[in-house]
């Protein structure tokens, strides 16, 4: 991942992220206040030897005190310095449940040993911490003196005398709250984090332009706004011209007048990776908008499997390209004349037991090499490319194919299925559409996007100045001749 896919990370995950972070603190302040406190005392024992004074008598006693330290602070967790304390205090435990609570340890180039205890009773730690160092100070005199001075007047050359009784302690050393809310927060962080990275990591859905141009080096000609109300508004241009969603298909129609295709043709196939990802709409849409810039544009219904075009246009579809194929019918008997410009509709006519077989014959590429000398754009309608090869094979014949991703919803290796398919047979991709595409987040749809794929033309900005009341009167009589 790219350092910008994990700020994208960070834009889309922000609210779990944070909530995570809440959770970690209300967890570490829960903890912080059922834990019971602990107290903590200190007590030192400063260790020395008896010598005769003379410098080299000197610096060998403090070598060999320091040898003795480490190995007096072991042993203040040992029975032999533990039980004495235990039998003085009165404790109810043993020496091993004891020493849990005692550390020793002994600083660097020091001959001193320090003795912490930890405990529930403040009062009861730093007893504890007094009788223990007091308790090392008895046994390391018992085992250092030997048989022979048992009796002389030297006695055990190694000395411990305690420089610093423990005190009570008046505050808890734990738990330590700040701390605890900062580690919860850092956790918290920390979990949403890895946890947004993963789902992002998981998600194998087309999102966001990026994604396409992973897969495809065709360029992305339009994005589509989503709008909850498609459904019931289908020919968004007509009926709601000012729209957001109508403004992105006078965008892509802008981006289709100037795409190089290497070609004079402007036959398009409108496809998909798999049904309900708004090619039908996108298609119809486009055309109209194609028609209201002047331009002679023909739609033709050539999903003969799940025919759509005739039923958002308003058209009788009873007789169509089928009928035209297998030679029953006459161009101008089937194609139909749609709104007050130059928009032809062609539906799909019966439904046949052969699409494939159709659209790949001769008879369709003649019809399309005669659609071309009569208008300027020859849109077709195709089935999706993974249930079908219709769409496949129809693109062959044609400019180039428009494949419509659905935005959230087509997975990547749907769409890179559809363009192996499209380059299995040597069928162009003129370009990709993204539907569906959210109006809020990071992956937003947005207008005037200056270097992206889409955003306001020239024509598109004369459009928007249009009074409201000509586009009424231009919607009301489109509607009318439609029906």
């Amino acid at each position: 991942m790219e350092l910008r896919d994990y700020i994208t990370v960070l834009r889309k995950g922000w609210v779990f992220i944070v909530a995570m972070m809440l959770v970690g603190v209300g967890l570490a302040s829960a903890y912080s206040v059922v834990k019971t406190p602990d107290y903590s005392a200190s007590a030192q024992v400063f260790v020395s030897t008896q010598t005769s004074g003379s410098v080299s008598d000197l610096a060998q006693g403090n070598t060999f005190t320091q040898q003795r330290v480490k190995t007096y602070a072991s042993l203040v967790t040992t029975p032999i310095v533990l039980l004495p304390v235990i039998s003085s205090l009165g404790l109810n435990t043993t020496a091993e449940q004891l020493a849990q609570s005692i550390t020793a340890s002994a600083p660097l180039d020091t001959t001193l040993i320090q003795v912490d205890v930890i405990s529930e009773d403040p009062v009861m730690a730093a007893d504890i911490a007094n009788a223990t160092s007091q308790s090392l100070t008895n046994v390391v005199e018992q085992i250092e003196a030997t048989s022979e001075d048992a009796d002389s007047e030297a006695g055990s050359q190694v000395k411990l005398t305690r420089v610093q009784e423990a005190q009570v302690p008046s505050a808890p050393t734990s738990p330590n709250v700040p701390l605890n809310l900062a580690l919860g927060l850092l956790l918290g962080l920390a979990v949403g984090v890895g946890v947004a990275v993963l789902r992002h990591t998981l998600d194998n859905r087309v999102r966001n332009e990026a994604d396409v141009e992973k897969i495809s080096d065709a360029p992305i000609v339009g994005g589509i706004a989503f709008d909850p109300k498609a459904d019931e508004r289908p020919l968004i241009v007509q009926a709601d011209p000012r729209s957001p969603r109508a403004e992105s298909f006078r965008t892509l129609r802008t981006n289709l007048q100037f795409l190089d295709l290497g070609t004079k043709s402007r036959t398009f196939v409108m496809t998909s990776s798999v049904q309900s990802e708004g090619k039908s709409t996108t298609v119809a849409n486009l055309a109209i908008a194609l028609d209201s810039a002047g331009a002679r544009v023909i739609l033709i219904d050539a999903d003969l499997r799940r025919p759509r075009v005739g039923q958002y246009m308003g058209l009788e579809d009873a007789a169509g390209l089928t009928d035209l194929l297998i030679g029953r019918a006459d161009l101008a008997d089937v194609v139909q004349p749609w709104g007050r410009g130059q928009l032809h509709v062609l539906p799909a006519g019966q439904i046949p037991p052969n699409p494939s077989e159709l659209l790949g014959s001769r008879a369709m590429q003649e019809l399309i090499g005669q659609l071309e000398q009569q208008f300027d754009y020859v849109l077709f309608d195709a089935p999706p490319l993974l249930p079908v090869t219709d769409a496949a094979i129809l693109s062959k014949s044609a400019s180039g194919a428009i494949v419509v991703v659905a935005a959230g919803k087509t997975h990547k290796g749907q769409l890179s299925g559809a363009v192996a398919a499209l380059e299995s047979v040597g069928a162009p991709i003129a370009g990709f559409v993204m539907t569906m595409m959210p109006t809020k987040g990071p992956d937003a749809y947005g207008y005037g996007r200056y270097g992206g794929a889409y955003g306001y033309g020239i024509e598109d900005d004369k459009e928007t100045k249009a009074t409201k009341k000509e586009r009424t009167r231009i919607g009301a009589e489109a509607r009318k001749a439609a029906r």
